[in-house]
């Protein structure tokens, strides 16, 4: 499932990132060898995650089987196997092993957040909003507006827009300076029409915090809809002096449009 609007990271994909995001790999000389199979695990897991992110899914395999041998209960290692029997469409092993990384932590919001997400991609909404909605008010979690996104992009792919708008709003109510959130939020605004919401919001947010790219073309497309020059040549100017790089700011080169003089 693409996560609203044109993004490429798969939302599984996403949330497992944020899962896995915390997790440093710390050795040291006086480690037995124990903790030594654990780190080494720990850093296949993230190999894995590397390979299958570039389609390499055998080395992924690879990687995720040894990791399998040096350390069977890290819940991590069985997040991204779920994953990757995933993408070879075995969701009967994808859903075990999800089970799996549930049981080894019972404790961590995490496996629910990507159960959840997971649930989605398997068209099974009110199941994974249920999971993503248990995650949000779990206080052990810390980025509740990550599983409150993650809602409103399972919303959309079932064409609950009013509910998804919902969720994205308790995004940004519990971070502000949360750039995917508004981004969602002012897409959804945009794609219905709402031009003006959108372009305000980015405006908004811009003189606030940091925007992404992904957010600065959505309020670029917002002014330009509204024949609004001035706001589109600031979000051009942002987003080729912030992020002259980004898939969105080689996508000005082959639209160009006239900056007011």
């Amino acid at each position: 499932m693409k996560i609203a609007h044109g993004m490429v990271i798969p939302v599984c994909a996403a949330s497992l990132l944020v899962v896995l995001g915390g997790c440093v790999t710390t050795k040291s000389p006086h480690l037995d060898q124990g903790n030594v199979r654990e780190d080494a695990a720990a850093d296949n897991v993230k190999l894995a995650m590397a390979y299958m992110q570039e389609g390499n899914l055998q080395r992924a395999k690879e990687k995720l089987d040894r990791a399998l041998q040096e350390d069977p209960t890290n819940p991590n290692l069985h997040s991204v196997m779920a994953m990757f029997y995933e993408r070879i469409d075995d969701q009967k092993k994808a859903e075990a092993e999800i089970h799996e990384a549930m049981r080894l932590a019972p404790t961590d919001p995490g496996p629910v957040l990507f159960y959840g997400v997971y649930l989605c991609d398997q068209h099974r909404v009110d199941e994974g909003i249920t999971k993503m909605l248990q995650v949000a008010r779990n206080p052990l979690y810390r980025t509740p507006e990550a599983a409150y996104t993650d809602m409103g992009v399972c919303l959309l792919t079932a064409h609950r827009d009013e509910e998804a708008e919902s969720a994205f709003k308790r995004a940004l109510a519990a971070r502000p300076d949360y750039a995917e959130g508004a981004y969602q939020e002012a897409s959804l605004e945009l794609a219905h029409g709402r031009a003006l919401e959108a372009r305000d919001r980015v405006q908004k947010f811009i003189s606030q915090f940091n925007p992404t790219p992904e957010l600065l073309l959505v309020g670029l497309r917002a002014a330009r809809t509204l024949g609004d020059a001035n706001g589109a040549a600031q979000m051009t100017k942002i987003l080729r002096a912030e992020f002259p790089n980004s898939e969105q700011a080689r996508s000005l080169s082959a639209d160009p449009q006239p900056n007011p003089g």
